[in-house]
């Protein structure tokens, strides 16, 4: 009964929250019923007209059980459209509801192609929100965005979602690598990645995996540590990348 289905998540009970990628958020519950009525429906405010474009990913706040929050990582707009983190709010009466109208909405980036666009969100042990984000688009990444540090395209990006900070809706952690890089922006944990689609937290060692998507012949899987360089496009996986970065 789902359309697309690009994400499984829980809230720390029972429930599976099955995310389409038109923008539907759907609830099988313990007994394998699967609820007829969306927890969440965006599809309005989602584009999912490119096969890697629409509501790509989400993640439940660590306080969830008492503050209701919870977040989605979409594709907003028209055309190549920009990267959006918002956060909801499940409804007061009901717990398989949520709230559609109390998105806020923490962080935007406009897309200069419809591929790559990353889509993992989650927190970490923490307490900070981890985003994947992909380099751009199109192929061997024209933009040279994956070394360089003054772009959120190609990176893994932290933040503080419990608080705003010079004018932004979101805190950056004094213990990023590079809040004191000149010219880098501060949200960067890692970067050089292609286009991180998944990411997960290992529950044993809090070790950050993350399975990058590769051009044509390679595709890995690394472990992201603080101020990591993956290599892209200088590399691909362990092997040189023809004509990029030196």
């Amino acid at each position: 009964g789902f359309t697309r289905p690009v994400d499984i998540v829980h809230c720390g009970d029972d429930r599976l929250f099955i995310v389409q990628k038109a923008g539907r958020i759907r609830i099988v519950q313990p007994n394998g019923t699967i609820l007829p009525t969306d927890f969440l429906n965006i599809t309005p405010q989602v584009n999912s007209g490119g096969n890697e474009q629409g509501l790509l990913g989400m993640c439940f706040d660590p306080g969830y059980a008492t503050n209701g929050r919870f977040y989605v990582y979409y594709i907003n707009g028209s055309g190549n459209g920009t990267s959006r983190v918002s956060r909801f709010t499940v409804s007061a009466s009901d717990p398989n509801v949520a709230d559609p109208a109390s998105e806020e909405i923490l962080y935007t980036a406009t897309q200069p192609y419809s591929n790559h666009n990353g889509g993992t969100i989650l927190f970490g042990s923490d307490g900070m929100l981890y985003l994947s984000c992909g380099d751009g688009g199109a192929a061997n990444d024209p933009l040279q965005a994956g070394q360089d540090l003054g772009t959120l395209l190609a990176k893994v990006l932290r933040i503080d979602v419990d608080r705003a900070e010079d004018g932004r809706p979101y805190g950056i952690p004094k213990d990023n690598p590079f809040v004191s890089t000149k010219g880098a922006r501060p949200e960067i944990w890692a970067y050089g990645l292609r286009n991180v689609w998944r990411m997960s937290f290992d529950r044993a060692t809090g070790d950050l995996w993350g399975g990058d998507v590769g051009q044509n012949q390679w595709e890995e899987v690394d472990i992201i540590v603080r101020g990591g360089n993956y290599g892209w496009n200088a590399r691909e996986g362990l092997h040189a990348f023809p004509g990029g970065a030196a």
